[in-house]
């Protein structure tokens, strides 16, 4: 059986404009950024939701045999970066729910894509994926139901115990600075850099 994607220019496509705002989401998580790179940074997200609902509706959620692992992974980076659009995010996170039944698609990435999605609803979330930047680094944000169980229910998507994802998080932005202005205290922090 071929692990070629059927549609490998849409792989192409969609890691292309995934890439395209990772020095944006980058900076975010390490440095202090002018309002014009954010602003900018913010653009080409919008715009790479416009592509991913494009495709969606053209093919539906870009899972592994569609467009390949890589293909798969930048279209789940761009619904997840697609806060400009909570619509599209949760459209995003339904569909590829569905691939994750069939076992086309990540329930892990799906776990943090879902999260994004109830906090742009202004719900808690529920895996504790999420974080921003907080005085002293990245720190998780609100998490819904007993947090006792938090670890439990992050088990269940494959991810790693909270407290040491955390630790691990905290430990790889270290290498470069924080955002070290006030006026960026409560930016997302990027979360590809807790799916170790």
């Amino acid at each position: 059986m071929s692990t070629d994607p059927l549609h490998p220019h849409l792989a192409r496509e969609l890691v292309a404009s995934a890439k395209r705002s990772d020095e944006h989401w980058a900076r975010l998580a390490r440095i202090s950024v002018v309002d014009q790179q954010v602003g900018a940074g913010r653009h080409t997200d919008h715009v790479n939701a416009g592509l991913l609902a494009q495709r969606m509706a053209d093919y539906g959620w870009p899972d592994v045999p569609l467009v390949g692992e890589g293909g798969a992974r930048a279209a789940w980076r761009i619904a997840l970066r697609a806060d400009t659009r909570p619509d599209l995010q949760r459209l995003a996170s339904r569909l590829m729910y569905g691939a994750v039944e069939r076992g086309t698609a990540s329930l892990r990435q799906w776990a943090h894509l879902y999260d994004r999605c109830l906090l742009n609803s202004r719900r808690p979330q529920y895996y504790g994926t999420q974080y921003c930047l907080g005085p002293g680094g990245p720190q998780m944000q609100a998490v819904s139901e007993p947090t006792t169980d938090l670890d439990i229910r992050r088990a269940a998507v494959s991810l790693p115990p909270a407290a040491p994802a955390l630790h691990r998080l905290r430990e790889r932005l270290a290498a470069e600075p924080l955002l070290g202005n006030e006026e960026y205290a409560g930016t997302p922090v990027d979360v590809l850099v807790d799916m170790a």
